[in-house]
């Protein structure tokens, strides 16, 4: 049987945020080609101010090139690490550098753009990749200072919004706060959002070792105990081939009662052994799907007192699979939550939906409590009041997981509660050929 496992994988969520990080540059690139195209037919056909308007369409052409590979080049999610995202704002501080020495130098207003790559850098790069931003942007302010082009344009700051040169700054100014409020909050939520996911991990992770620790208990346990039941085995059985036992019907009723009883409990310890991985050769039967379940169910009517039990299975076109006590635990627990829940009358329906195995436990006891519906499967969380309760649905849970598949629970309109199991077929099916060979 086919199962997935679960691990941290912290770089996958580091590597999702950071793609989307290097889209969010992206989308501010083109925001930045279409705002340079009419700033330069703006300032050099509006406001009559000579510029070198080939050269700089040529740099904006070549700035939009460079868009458009990126744009294929991360269509689907890759790794992006800090040296790309680092590469990317070296691009488009030259681009501004160079568009900058075309159009006055350091005395171009627009000189204030620097700032939003380097609020960007400090936002999306580590500390040392930001500081040679800072370097790097300071450098190139330094140069447009020696080597710019210098536009005829009066500095006449006196005129108020009448100058030139204070428009150039104030769109400067609307342009950097407005760009940076809608990207930072952006990328802010991007990040917001990955290390929500890497709790979830954690959590995750914690949960796991938690089932580890927990197997590890139950398997000493189950060791421990298998000599002591198989001693009352061999008590019990030599017990009802005793004349006293013989001559008293009722006693023998009994005996066999505390026999039944006895081979549950080994039962249990041989499924807790083989969930531990130990012996299992021994376990794995090769069957179909609706066999797997009619056995399941056989089995566990014959050995809880159930007054009342509706079973539909209702799994249309039977699949190979192999036996797992895993699964049939799983199931098993679900079961004898709803029977204790409700000991009058319990339900399991068995679907197939969307490729997977889908079972439904039904009951009409008093449901689940709100606070316990939305901390689902999370271990101790439990109704009855005893020590250690709630672990039957938090392992549940996480056999699920493990198999790719998910276990959910919502209360009835009219009473009780449904818990719904959905298990994947390729985890839990054979192939048609596999099953026949053996």
């Amino acid at each position: 049987m086919g199962t997935q496992s679960i691990t941290i994988d912290a770089a996958g969520v580091v590597n999702v945020t950071g793609h989307k990080n290097m889209l969010q540059l992206i989308q501010l690139r083109w925001i930045a080609v279409v705002g340079q195209f009419f700033t330069i037919g703006v300032v050099h056909f509006g406001f009559d101010i000579p510029l070198p308007i080939e050269t700089m369409l040529g740099v904006l052409a070549a700035l939009a090139v460079f868009n458009i590979a990126s744009t294929v080049r991360w269509r689907s999610p890759k790794e992006v690490t800090n040296r790309r995202l680092f590469v990317a704002l070296l691009v488009d501080v030259a681009t501004l550098t160079a568009q900058l020495y075309l159009s006055g130098g350091a005395s171009n207003p627009f000189v204030f753009l620097y700032l939003l790559q380097v609020n960007l850098g400090a936002v999306l790069l580590s500390p040392r990749a930001t500081w040679t931003l800072v370097g790097v942007t300071i450098a190139c302010f330094g140069g447009l200072a020696l080597f710019g082009r210098p536009l005829a344009l009066p500095l006449d700051q006196a005129g108020g919004l009448s100058s030139p040169y204070v428009q150039g700054m104030l769109i400067c100014f609307a342009l950097d706060g407005a760009l940076l409020v809608i990207f930072i909050t952006r990328i802010g939520g991007n990040l917001r959002e990955r290390d929500a996911r890497l709790a979830s991990l954690r959590q995750r992770a914690a949960e796991e070792e938690h089932v580890v620790r927990m197997g590890l208990l139950a398997s000493g346990a189950a060791h421990e105990l298998g000599t002591p039941l198989a001693t009352l085995a061999v008590i019990l059985g030599d017990w009802r081939r005793m004349s006293p036992f013989l001559a008293d019907h009722e006693l023998l009723q009994e005996l066999a009662e505390m026999q039944a009883q006895v081979q549950r409990c080994k039962t249990i310890v041989t499924g807790i052994l083989l969930s531990a991985g130990e012996a299992r050769g021994e376990s794995s039967v090769k069957t179909t799907v609706c066999t797997f379940l009619d056995e399941l169910i056989a089995e566990w009517r014959n050995t809880r007192s159930v007054q009342w039990f509706t079973y539909d299975n209702r799994f249309t076109d039977d699949l190979p699979m192999v036996s797992d006590s895993t699964v049939k635990q799983m199931i098993c627990n679900v079961l004898d939550n709803a029977l204790e829940a409700s000991p009058h009358w319990c339900c399991l329906e068995a679907t197939r939906a969307r490729g997977a195995l889908v079972i439904m436990v039904t009951d009409t006891g008093p449901g689940f409590a709100p606070e316990m519906l939305a901390q689902f499967g999370k271990p101790y969380q439990s109704s009855k009041g005893r020590p250690g309760g709630g672990l039957g649905l938090f392992l549940s849970l996480n056999v699920a997981r493990t198999l790719g598949g998910s276990v959910h629970a919502h209360n009835r309109a009219v009473g009780g509660a449904v818990v719904t199991i959905s298990l994947p077929l390729a985890a839990i099916t054979l192939e048609e050929d596999n099953f026949n060979e053996g």
